[in-house]
């Protein structure tokens, strides 16, 4: 079991993010901190959208196993990978 905020805190330090930098998320803490299996089956996980200063983190899925993506909130010239 997990929850989104443990799974977008993971993918915030590999981008060198912190939750200190959050301008807008989608979810109430209630809806981050809600617990839920991202192996594989069906989502449960709620959408989101997390707005940081310079990134915007957003749930994947693929054959119900969830977790988070990340893309720059700005052009920065990097493409970004098949998600």
């Amino acid at each position: 079991m997990t929850c989104w905020r443990e799974l977008i805190l993971e993918v915030m330090a590999d981008a060198g993010d912190e939750w200190g930098n959050v301008v807008s998320c989608t979810l109430d803490d209630a809806g981050l901190d809600r617990q839920f299996s991202a192996g594989y089956g069906s989502p449960e996980g709620e959408p989101f959208t997390v707005w940081t200063f310079t990134n915007v983190y957003f749930p994947r899925e693929y054959d119900g196993a969830e977790s988070v993506g990340v893309v720059s909130r700005f052009p920065d010239g990097k493409p970004t990978n098949h998600q």
